[in-house]
């Protein structure tokens, strides 16, 4: 058995200003909407996150995750001068003592965001 891949499904009650902060912001693509089931699916090279406004079978009241979404580019460094200034950052760019030099933001929801390169390539 092999586990072929990972795509976080994200709950919120503001599909569209979620919409809209991933492709305005990050620069995903929307591929796929569905208005009656209150989904999305968005796409930026090999991440890939699904959108969805919670059904009534599903306690919530606000977006909450005790963890964070960390994604790993080759090009940390740029992407941090493009977002600094249009999001809320958790932390600044920073080399750290496990090889990675990275940063952290919120999205619209409340969501963490890390974005990481390992310092032999940065």
């Amino acid at each position: 058995m092999k586990f072929t891949a990972l795509h976080p499904m994200l709950y919120t009650n503001a599909l569209q200003e979620t919409i809209d902060f991933y492709t305005g912001i990050l620069g995903f693509t929307c591929a796929e909407r569905n208005e009656e089931w209150g989904w999305a699916s968005l796409h930026k090279d090999e991440v890939e996150i699904m959108l969805a406004k919670p059904n009534a079978h599903i306690p919530f009241s606000q977006p909450t995750f005790t963890g964070s979404f960390y994604i790993r580019t080759n090009a940390v460094d740029e992407l941090w001068q493009s977002l600094k200034d249009k999001v809320s950052v958790v932390y600044a760019i920073d080399n750290f003592e496990w090889q990675m030099r990275e940063f952290a933001i919120y999205d619209n929801n409340g969501y963490m965001l890390q974005f990481g390169q390992q310092i032999e390539s940065a």
